[in-house]
């Protein structure tokens, strides 16, 4: 049965094999990757849903551990932005991926051909049920030896997102009900092939912050910072 772009569906036993997945019972990972659409077609006994269910609340401890042992002196409320990134949908797709997850999903034929398996829904789903059957299978020991190397392989890119400036400023701003702010480009200097921009970001329409940049991306994450300075944003 063929899959995404063509290529082969990889069998639980492959897939355990391949990611050093130490299932004892093969028929709980042959489940957590069975869609629903596959279960109406293909008359299998049981979809991954339950088992979504349960890795979603084995993922939240584990992700939660793992963030307040790994990070001791992190307050409360940016572990709590941490555990939230890290077990947000589309991060959890951002998982599979990196595990080929999608070329081992049981599909429908009409939710395969529509690309169901690189549709971060599906996939997000499937990486909680994976984690839901090795659970039950193997304890929470191989749960955390799985997922931790997952964690610490993101752990840069969260730190960023979570701490980055102008998500921190449109919190704030939002948060004293003012509105998005909004970033405007003032100038630019230098010759067409560096290029340097000059922003501005407006709170409720008043400038709270400046900044330069050689994309308009650095500009708006410098006026973003200017701005939590000037404002004093802890």
């Amino acid at each position: 049965m063929s899959n995404l772009n063509g290529r082969d569906v990889e069998s639980a036993s492959d897939l355990s094999r391949r990611l050093s997945l130490p299932f004892s019972k093969i028929s709980l990972l042959v489940r957590a990757l069975t869609h629903r659409s596959y279960v109406n077609e293909y008359s299998a006994v049981e979809d991954n849903e339950r088992l979504e269910f349960l890795g979603d609340a084995v993922l939240d401890f584990t992700v939660g551990a793992w963030v307040y042992n790994r990070f001791p002196e992190m307050p409360e409320g940016d572990l709590t932005k941490m555990r939230s990134a890290l077990v947000r949908n589309d991060q959890l797709a951002k998982f599979a991926r990196k595990l080929d997850l999608g070329y081992a999903l049981r599909l429908g034929r009409g939710e395969a051909s529509s690309g169901g398996n690189d549709r971060d829904n599906l996939l997000g789903s499937a990486f909680e049920a994976l984690i839901g059957a090795l659970y039950l299978d193997s304890g929470l020991g191989a749960v955390d030896a799985f997922v931790i190397p997952i964690l610490e392989d993101a752990r840069e890119s969260i730190l960023n997102e979570i701490h980055d400036p102008k998500s921190r400023l449109q919190e704030w701003s939002q948060s004293q009900k003012l509105g998005a702010p909004r970033y405007r480009v003032t100038g630019t200097t230098g010759p067409a092939h560096a290029v340097v921009f000059e922003m501005v970001v407006e709170i409720a329409g008043v400038v709270k912050g400046t900044g330069t940049g050689t994309s308009k991306s650095n500009a708006e994450h410098a006026a973003a910072q200017d701005a939590i300075n000037n404002l004093g944003i802890i």
